[in-house]
């Protein structure tokens, strides 16, 4: 709970803001919205960076506002080549929203590395770099799971396919 209490002081002026909440109508990963996933990112980053004594405040809101890029990717052909583009427009909308250290800045802009070239220049944009991948990961494999849980047709034709080569 105390630990929570803080995370949550930390982004509190984001977490406040009308355009980042703008990215709770904006899904990322699956049904995934912009914001739970940046939210969860951002979590991550604070709880690893706080345990090895990293600038977990700078981690917590620039991993907050690391997909602040306020468009559906998905439905708008315009929005192709996403994941090389839009740590340069999550950048450039944060910016215009909030006053950002370097590490933050730093952090939005190279946080898909290595899908983009340049890496990180700091070590809590590196726990960004893990944490997102690893969220993204998690979101995708969750969604996948549930409709095969939740789709009596794919639970029947597995219960066919171990019938039929059980005995092979």
């Amino acid at each position: 709970e105390c630990v929570m209490d803080e995370f949550n002081y930390i982004i509190k002026d984001l977490l406040e803001n009308d355009k980042v909440n703008e990215m709770k109508i904006y899904m990322q990963h699956c049904n995934t919205s912009c914001f739970e996933h940046s939210y969860n990112v951002s979590y991550i980053c604070y709880k690893i960076c706080k345990k090895f004594n990293f600038d977990y405040v700078s981690a917590s809101r620039g991993a907050m506002l690391h997909d602040f890029f306020l468009y559906d990717w998905r439905k708008n052909k315009k929005f192709n080549f996403h994941a090389y583009k839009h740590g340069k427009i999550a950048y450039n909308n944060a910016i215009k929203e909030f006053k950002l250290n370097e590490i933050e800045k730093n952090m939005i802009l190279r946080h898909m590395w290595p899908v983009t070239i340049v890496p990180p220049k700091y070590k809590e944009g590196f726990v960004l770099t893990l944490a997102d991948k690893w969220c993204a990961t998690k979101e995708i494999v969750t969604f996948m799971f549930n409709i095969i849980r939740n789709n009596p047709i794919i639970q029947y034709a597995y219960l066919f396919y171990i019938f039929i080569f059980k005995n092979f």
